[in-house]
């Protein structure tokens, strides 16, 4: 069997301030709309026998209208060229109680064949010659372990695992996210012909049968160097798995600028002239690194000469390397990289308290932050 594997969608998705003039979208979620519908072109041009989605299709719990027909759009076009779609839930679209209606079920009524797993249970779907085992996010992280005890191996069959989650073989826990949950080596067992990972979003090998599709779009400045895209699999060469270019907006990193006792005035001129230099398509997203600068010093970027360059692009991001200290320090705080229990964790450890008071603060603070953090992946804004 031919399969494609993508993952990590976020429909819905918005960022920065721009307003797209025509419908008044914003004009990075507009372009996240766009570029998944042109992929799913591309998917179905190489004419695979299922499509499988491993993870975060919607952004947040609750979609918006505009998320929901573009997913309703893309299972015609799928559905015309006669593709099963499988998907999981990821983190970010999983319901938090067993009790709250998931935007998976909306799905259902579609009249394409679409198997949805998200009712935090396993379950499984034969297509041809090929089992897909489906394990999407859970409630709690033994859950995973419970349910993948119910897997039975078809021996007839090739045998697909898709999940969500972040495999203990990756040392980079920057996405450390709500709900997330990590995947021990015991359930990226090598008995399975290959396994669709979703949730880490670098396009990235795992074990010998198991592979990260990474996410479809540029999601944060943090993932300006990751591949993104999709994996072209065949279940009877599961090694083989070959990459697959996605329409996307492009992210560019423009380097970085050498700045101790340059005026100003040329580090600006500077930042224009590496822009240029790329010729990027209008509205792509760049960031620039300014080094040896102080916090103060970087104040006197002129605003106007950056005005061209900032109106071609959807965003450009400039870190400044401070004088003071090694780690670069964005002008523009991405809240989506905060892991912010850790902020609060490292916060209280340095007030002066007991132990005991330490421990009540903790508790009781990381209980009512994970709350307010849980209302704010459901609301979507």
């Amino acid at each position: 069997m031919k399969l494609i594997h993508i993952a990590d969608t976020h429909l819905g998705l918005a960022a920065f301030s721009r307003l797209d003039p025509a419908s008044g979208m914003n004009m990075r979620e507009k372009q996240i709309y766009d570029n998944f519908l042109s992929a799913i072109d591309v998917i179905i041009k190489q004419k695979p026998d299922a499509l499988v989605h491993a993870g975060d299709l919607f952004d947040v719990v609750k979609p918006k209208t505009k998320a929901y027909t573009t997913v309703l759009a893309a299972l015609g076009h799928l559905h015309e060229a006669g593709i099963p779609v499988i998907v999981i839930a990821g983190n970010h679209s999983m319901t938090k109680t067993r009790y709250t209606v998931s935007p998976y079920e909306v799905l259902d009524y579609h009249p394409s064949r679409l198997i949805a797993a998200f009712r935090f249970r396993y379950e499984s779907v034969e297509i041809g010659d090929t089992m897909f085992h489906l394990l999407p996010n859970m409630l709690r992280p033994e859950d995973y372990r419970t349910e993948f005890e119910k897997i039975e191996i078809n021996k007839s069959h090739a045998n697909v695992l898709v999940t969500h989650g972040l495999a203990t073989q990756i040392k980079d826990k920057r996405l450390a996210t709500v709900a997330e949950h990590e995947l021990d080596g015991t359930i990226l067992s090598d008995t399975f012909d290959y396994i669709a990972l979703g949730h880490y979003h670098r396009q990235s090998q795992v074990t010998d049968n198991a592979w990260y599709a990474g996410s479809t779009e540029f999601l944060t400045y943090g993932e300006i160097h990751d591949t993104k895209g999709g994996l072209v699999v065949d279940t009877a060469k599961p090694r083989e798995v070959q990459h697959l270019d996605l329409p996307k907006t492009l992210m560019a990193d423009c380097g970085t600028i050498k700045c101790a006792g340059v005026h100003p005035g040329d580090v600006t001129d500077e930042i224009v002239q590496r822009v240029e230099k790329l010729g990027l398509p209008k509205y792509s997203m760049a960031q620039v690194t300014l080094d040896g600068m102080s916090r103060e010093h970087g104040k006197g970027l002129d605003p106007y000469v950056l005005a061209p360059v900032r109106e071609l692009l959807l965003d450009l991001k400039i870190r400044i390397r401070t004088e003071e200290e090694d780690k670069p320090v964005p002008l523009q705080q991405d809240i989506r990289m905060v892991d912010y229990l850790q902020e609060f964790a490292a916060f209280v450890e340095k007030k002066q308290l007991t132990g005991k008071q330490r421990e009540f603060v903790l508790a009781k603070g990381k209980d009512v932050l994970q709350g307010v953090i849980d209302e704010h992946r459901g609301g979507g804004e």
